[in-house]
């Protein structure tokens, strides 16, 4: 069964979002090619798993946490990922280019073989493996290579750092392609900590991210329905959502809240604000006295 979102009908380019004169100060980050995966034949055997390292130890941080989606959500390379996905479905699977786009953006959130196991029931498992891997090849290469950060992110990082709160990325990409992203971009330091399909599903890391961090707010930054999902189905854990407008398709703020998101906006410029609102102390309501009879 097609897991399209409620509204996707209406899913139409509502044309760019207007942004402040502060985010359009876009820093000139050379472009630097990353090398994993970009080269690898698909004909090359499965490296052997190293063995797993023990999770670190719980331990208590000082104000709380807040995970965030990588595509999408703080690079934003969604409509050129979707463009590589809706020509790798198309010459797999024959779809049209354009249904296929407008599907894989409707079931973005999932790792990229779940998405075809959604879109594509009948074809075998060990065909949708090989297609996966065919899809993150090209998207490390070439969606990759010239993905940068949204332009508010490297502040919004540095503010909550500052508040002290504790930042940590959950994704369906690779660890390692992660960690060079960041890393290239010169934002990984902000980050504690870096999961990715290696290491479980969303739903996993958010599980994880309770464990080592307890007794503290969690925040999930997510872009799809899926991540608003994800949250919600980890208790304690809340969502927050930057919602998207790409030509021929768009998600809503509203969209994003119907799906469970405590707020969302079209930039996370925000975001230190609310995080800060949501984990504020609620005041006792006054109550106020009747007067005595006499």
């Amino acid at each position: 069964m097609l897991y399209l979102p409620r509204g996707i009908e209406r899913a139409v380019s509502p044309g760019p979002h207007p942004s402040s004169p502060e985010e359009d100060e876009r820093s000139e980050t050379p472009i630097i090619p990353l090398p994993v995966l970009a080269n690898k034949s698909l004909d090359t055997p499965e490296p052997s798993p190293l063995p797993e390292e023990a999770p670190p130890e719980p331990r208590r941080v000082p104000r709380g946490v807040v995970v965030f989606d990588l595509d999408g959500t703080i690079l934003d390379d969604l409509n050129h990922i979707s463009e590589v996905a809706a020509d790798v479905m198309s010459t797999e699977f024959g779809t049209p280019p354009a249904e296929a786009r407008v599907h894989y953006l409707a079931t973005t959130g999932l790792p990229f073989e779940a998405q075809l196991a959604q879109l594509y029931p009948d074809v075998a498992p060990a065909e949708r493996h090989r297609v996966a891997l065919r899809f993150h090849q090209r998207k490390a290469k070439e969606a990759y290579g010239t993905a940068h950060p949204f332009p508010e992110i490297p502040r919004v990082l540095k503010r909550l750092a500052q508040e002290q709160w504790t930042l940590v990325i959950s994704t369906g990409a690779e660890k390692e392609i992660a960690d060079l992203l960041l890393e290239r971009e010169g934002i990984r330091y902000w980050f504690e900590a870096v999961l990715g399909a290696g290491q479980g599903t969303k739903r996993e890391h958010l599980a994880e991210y309770r464990r080592r961090y307890p007794g503290v707010p969690v925040f999930l930054v997510g872009d799809s329905r899926f991540d608003m999902e994800a949250a919600a189905s980890v208790p304690g854990v809340i969502a927050l959502g930057r919602a998207s407008s790409l030509p021929g398709w768009a998600l809503a703020p509203k969209d994003l809240e119907q799906w469970g998101a405590a707020w969302a906006d079209h930039t996370l410029a925000r975001l230190p604000e609310e995080v800060a609102r949501l984990t504020r102390p609620k005041r006792p309501r006054a109550t106020r006295r009747r007067p005595a009879r006499r």
